[in-house]
């Protein structure tokens, strides 16, 4: 067994926000890949929905275990599981989105989408009555989830309680596989997963990742950013695939904006002295950080989130290690100085 490494004093402190993407979230494998093999920072807290937040467990779980190359042992598990599973149903691909199996011309085809919204209109409860979910054995594999009960480092998932309408806040102590089943259930491809009684929904519908937990005194000031939604597009779309696909990207980037738009509010009026600061207020002090993957995954369809093939994981890897390389080159020495994005500039 890996021994688990001691505390640098030369790390850097740090905290994590991990949004959701499905098999997108094999980018921010491969940055927290390099990450962990650059070994200068130190995850003291992870925040997660849904991807994210399997990604989370697994480097907890691996962090406990043996350090940075634990962890990253975990996360290679993790995704070698992801692809075992027989790359269907694992993320929620009920094979009409299929990228893999259908050529482009023929999913912007009027009678491709005509059985697509057919398919959609069908409920989770009558397509799968027995509710089989293959994550549930993919996380079980690959997470120790005793080992993030139990760690030091403070990992908050979330998941939206569908009867309420809110966000439901998981925290260490409360992390199981359901927990991370409920965080990333699509509602129009598996049935809600129950917790107490109470019916949860994908995470990201309402936080994803949530950003309010940082605020807490005993997370670091330095909070990075890993999105798996991309902001910006250059043009409008036109096709009904598209659109879709834009219209799902702003849905599940809304939360994070919201919550930007908040902590750049709040620091706003801290600068302009309009609100004095004080132990309730300490978004003034956060920095934040980001590793964006626009640049990587904007070509990327809605259906390729579903898509679990070994080697469209690797190459979604590959580009998270030079995102993270490049982030690594020239933002890191802002670590524990000063925000490495403009978020007032961005947001308000």
């Amino acid at each position: 067994m890996l021994k688990r490494s001691r505390p640098s004093p030369s790390r850097r402190p740090i905290a994590l926000a991990l949004q959701g993407g499905g098999a997108h979230g094999a980018f921010q494998w491969g940055v927290l890949d390099r990450l962990l093999e650059d070994d200068r920072l130190e995850v003291r807290a992870v925040t997660a929905a849904s991807a994210g937040a399997m990604n989370g467990a697994a480097l907890i779980s691996g962090q406990e275990e043996g350090g940075a190359e634990g962890a990253r042992a975990r996360l290679d598990l993790l995704w070698r599981e992801v692809n075992q599973s027989g790359g269907r149903n694992v993320f929620g691909d009920s094979s009409i989105w299929s990228a893999a199996l259908t050529p482009g011309w023929l999913k912007d085809s009027g009678l491709w989408r005509t059985g697509e919204q057919l398919a959609l209109s069908m409920s989770p409860y009558q397509f799968n009555p027995f509710n089989l979910n293959p994550l549930k054995r993919v996380l079980d594999t690959a997470v120790d989830f005793e080992a993030v009960r139990a760690s030091t480092i403070a990992f908050f998932v979330s998941a939206t309680a569908v009867q309420k309408g809110r966000t439901r806040l998981f925290r260490s102590p409360e992390i199981t596989a359901e927990v991370l089943l409920a965080s990333s259930c699509l509602p129009h491809l598996f049935q809600a997963v129950e917790i107490d009684g109470e019916a949860y929904w994908d995470g990201g519908y309402l936080a994803n990742p949530p950003l309010w937990p940082m605020i807490h005194p005993d997370t670091p000031d330095d909070v990075l950013i890993l999105p798996l939604n991309p902001f910006a597009r250059e043009e409008t779309p036109h096709s009904a695939g598209d659109i879709m696909d834009r219209l799902n990207e702003i849905v599940f980037n809304a939360p994070l904006v919201a919550e930007l738009r908040a902590f750049a509010l709040l620091q706003s009026l801290v600068a302009e002295g309009r609100l004095k600061p004080n132990g309730r207020h300490r978004a003034q002090a956060i920095r934040m950080h980001a590793v964006e993957s626009d640049r990587w995954l904007g070509s990327l369809s809605l259906g390729s989130k579903f898509d679990t093939e070994w080697s469209f994981l690797n190459r979604l890897k590959g580009y998270g290690r030079e995102a993270a390389e490049e982030w690594l080159a020239t933002c890191f020495d802002k670590v524990g100085r000063e925000s490495s994005v403009d978020v007032r500039a961005r947001f308000l």
